[in-house]
C-alpha cells in the first residue's frame, strides 16, 4: 500500500470533510461501556485527536484495506456516510460504535465478518444491507441504532444475540411483544433464534407476494427481473408494504447496491402498456 501523509487523507468530498482511512491503526486502548461518549486522555488517539475525529463528515475505507481493527472510528460523532472498497472482509469489535451521526453505510461486497458492538450506538443509522459473503454478524452489531428499520440478511449469514436490540425494527413492527430481546439479560437461544429466523424472512423465501421486495433489496439486481415481477404483479406492487411497513420503492432506494431507478421502471411499464418497443 502506498503511504500517504495524514494531510492528503483529509480532504473535502462531495461538500463533505472527508477521511480516506488506508488501514493505519488509529485508536488504542479501551473506552468503559457507561461512559464511551465522554473526554478521554489524548494518548489513546494514535493518530488523530478528539476535535479532529469530530470534523470528518464522511469515510472512505480504500482499496487494498481487509480488516478495520477494533475501535478504530468510536466515537467520530459527525460522520454521516461510510463507504467501504470492496476489498474490506472484517469489521472487527466497536469498529464504528458511537458514530451517531451516521446514516448511510455501503459495506463492501467482500465483506467476511461484523463484529461485536461494531455499529453500537448509530443513532440514525436506517438501513443495512448485509453482502452475500458475510458469514457472520456478531452479538449486537446494530444494537441501540434506534432508527434502525431495515437489515437486510443472506439466508446463510449466522447472526449473533441481540444483533438488533433497542433498534425500530424491534418496535412496533416486529412480533416480539411478548419480551424485550433487545435487551442482553433476556438474549437466550429461544429468543435469539426466533428474532434471526424473522429477520432473514421478512420477505419469506419464495412467496411471490414478496417477491418484489426480495428483487429490490438485493446486491445483484437487474432491471429485467424487476420489471418482470412489476409487469406481473401491476404497477402498485411497487408501494406494496410488507409486515415491517416497508415497500419494494424504500428498498430500491435505500440499497446502496442498486443502479436502478424507480422512474426507470414505471417509465418503461407505462410504455409498455402503450405499445409502445421497449429495449
Amino acid at each position: 500500500m502506498t503511504e500517504q501523509t495524514d494531510e492528503s487523507l483529509i480532504q473535502m468530498f462531495e461538500g463533505k470533510k472527508t477521511y480516506f482511512y488506508n488501514g493505519e491503526k488509529l485508536w488504542e486502548g479501551e473506552y468503559r461501556m457507561h461512559d464511551w461518549n465522554v473526554d478521554r486522555d489524548a494518548s489513546e488517539f494514535l493518530i488523530h485527536d478528539k476535535e479532529e475525529r469530530a470534523s470528518w463528515e464522511m469515510i472512505v475505507v480504500m482499496p487494498e484495506v481487509e480488516i478495520i481493527p477494533e475501535w478504530t472510528f468510536i466515537g467520530c460523532i459527525n460522520v454521516e456516510m461510510i463507504i467501504m472498497c470492496d476489498d474490506v472482509k472484517r469489521i472487527e469489535f466497536r469498529a464504528f460504535m458511537g458514530c451517531s451521526s451516521l446514516s448511510y453505510v455501503c459495506l463492501s461486497t467482500s465483506l467476511e465478518y461484523i463484529g461485536r458492538d461494531a455499529f453500537f450506538g448509530c443513532d440514525f443509522l436506517t438501513s443495512v444491507f448485509v453482502p452475500p459473503s458475510c458469514r457472520h454478524v456478531d452479538d449486537a452489531a446494530f444494537y441501540k441504532c434506534e432508527m434502525l428499520e431495515i437489515l437486510h440478511v443472506p439466508q446463510d449469514t449466522h447472526l449473533g444475540m441481540a444483533v438488533i436490540g433497542d433498534t425500530e425494527l424491534l418496535g412496533e413492527v416486529s412480533p416480539f411483544d411478548d419480551y424485550k430481546c433487545g435487551n442482553y439479560k433476556c438474549a437466550n437461544d429461544r429468543i435469539t433464534n426466533d428474532v434471526n429466523e424473522w429477520i432473514k424472512n421478512i420477505n419469506g423465501r419464495e412467496e411471490e407476494e414478496f417477491a418484489l421486495h426480495r428483487a429490490c433489496s438485493s446486491f445483484n439486481l437487474l432491471e429485467d427481473i424487476v420489471y418482470g415481477i412489476v409487469k406481473r404483479q401491476g404497477i402498485s406492487s411497487m408501494k406494496k408494504e410488507n409486515s415491517i411497513g416497508i415497500t419494494p420503492s424504500q428498498y430500491l432506494k435505500k440499497n446502496p447496491y442498486a443502479e436502478l431507478e424507480e422512474r426507470k421502471i414505471m417509465n418503461r411499464y407505462i410504455l409498455d402498456m402503450m405499445g409502445e418497443n421497449v429495449m
